[in-house]
């Protein structure tokens, strides 16, 4: 039997998550680009895939000179909506499923889709975009829920909303997107 458009909706929602990615504390220490509109829309994010019943990923990047592993710059940001028993995957490439749980956590639970949002557009958020493709994930990336601190970061941000939407990577705004 086919499924009406509404029992398709809620189907695709049940097999989604949401991917926070190296919102930290170091990274807010540098000239980012709408830091509180970011923070915002992120949290708005996470508020609506908890309502809605999506798990909600935190991705916490450590490296060897920036966000050193249990240094101030390397904790999650402390407005960040994140609960006690909110799983956080560590990673350090800019990949989120290299060498990391992440991709055999998310097939354990049925996902299949992926909302993006975190830090920085063009390294950590690009890379986990297109490594999620490749492992055969729906994306979407919400294109006002990403940031970075480059000279022009207007610009880089549409570069890689762009680059990314040309990949099949769905785009959305925060307001755009519901996991109900």
């Amino acid at each position: 039997m086919k499924e009406s458009g509404s029992e398709q909706q809620a189907t695709d929602q049940n097999n989604s998550a949401l991917l926070v990615i190296d919102v930290q504390q170091g990274l807010f220490r540098k000239s980012l680009y709408k830091p509180e509109q970011l923070l915002h829309n992120i949290n708005t994010l996470i508020d609506r895939a908890r309502r809605g019943g999506v798990p909600v990923f935190f991705i916490q990047h450590s490296g060897a000179k920036t966000l050193v592993k249990d240094s101030q710059e390397w904790h999650l940001h402390p407005q960040l909506h994140l609960l006690a028993t909110d799983p956080i995957v560590h990673k350090q490439h800019g990949n989120a499923f290299e060498d990391t749980v992440l991709n055999q956590t998310l097939k354990s639970g049925n996902v299949t889709g992926l909302v993006v949002t975190g830090l920085v557009t063009h390294g950590c958020v690009r890379a986990t975009c297109i490594g999620a493709l490749e492992l055969g994930y729906e994306v979407t990336l919400a294109q006002d829920a990403h940031s970075n601190f480059s000279k022009q970061p207007a610009r880089v941000i549409d570069e890689w909303n762009q680059k990314l939407s040309a990949m099949n990577v769905e785009l959305k705004s925060t307001s755009e997107i519901e996991f109900s």
